[in-house]
């Protein structure tokens, strides 16, 4: 499957915001957009006018971002939230926010929603006690999602923990950190979700 290959730290310079793809980096000064807050380029610097689609147009981008995805699978979570009942927007939202690298990430057993991706391709989650290594699944109330038993004692995991310290965990979910597993509480409420996102903008540009 294609994916993003160049720097994550482009990313969050081009949209101007935190997007903590990085894990800890994010959070040190190391962070690049605190070190150079300006896009990305030679004409990173000036400053462009910002007519509706420009607008529209960064917002669809900010969050296909923050959650790992490309164009194609972005449009096809929104073609699904569209025929949903409900909100379009905050149907995004939620099929966006049950991914299970998503939950994995939320649950504090990854740094980064990237770390989260590889660690549930590499088979390290299991989910109702069986193994499941694609990201995108989608969890359910109800589910638990928890680390495989042999992949306990991994760094990437113990690191994972440490950092989880700077994440709270969301109200649609619960985690027990010594048994390393979760649970999906609900489906979650557009509260829970703290992704800076403004979703209208999105339902905007696409029904255009």
């Amino acid at each position: 499957m294609a994916r993003y290959t160049g720097a994550d730290c482009r990313l969050c310079r081009r949209e101007g915001i935190k997007l903590f793809l990085k894990g800890d980096r994010c959070y040190s000064d190391k962070c690049a957009i605190e070190r150079r807050p300006y896009p990305p380029g030679q004409a990173g610097k000036r400053r462009p006018r910002d007519s509706e689609y420009r607008v529209q147009l960064r917002e669809k981008q900010k969050t296909k971002r923050i959650y790992g995805l490309l164009e194609k699978q972005f449009r096809s979570y929104y073609e699904l939230a569209n025929r949903q009942t409900g909100i379009t927007g905050i149907n995004l939202l939620r099929l966006l926010e049950t991914r299970l690298d998503n939950a994995v990430y939320r649950l504090g057993f990854a740094k980064s929603r990237d770390e989260a991706r590889q660690v549930v391709r590499h088979g390290h989650i299991t989910v109702n006690d069986g193994r499941v290594n694609i990201p995108s699944y989608r969890v359910r109330p109800g589910d638990v999602i928890a680390v495989a038993n042999k992949s306990k004692d991994l760094v990437v995991i113990k690191t994972a923990l440490i950092s989880s310290e700077k994440i709270e965990v969301p109200g649609w979910l619960e985690v027990d950190i010594e048994k390393l597993a979760g649970k999906v509480l609900s489906m979650p409420e557009r509260e829970q979700i703290d992704a800076p996102v403004r979703e209208q903008l999105i339902v905007e540009l696409y029904s255009k």
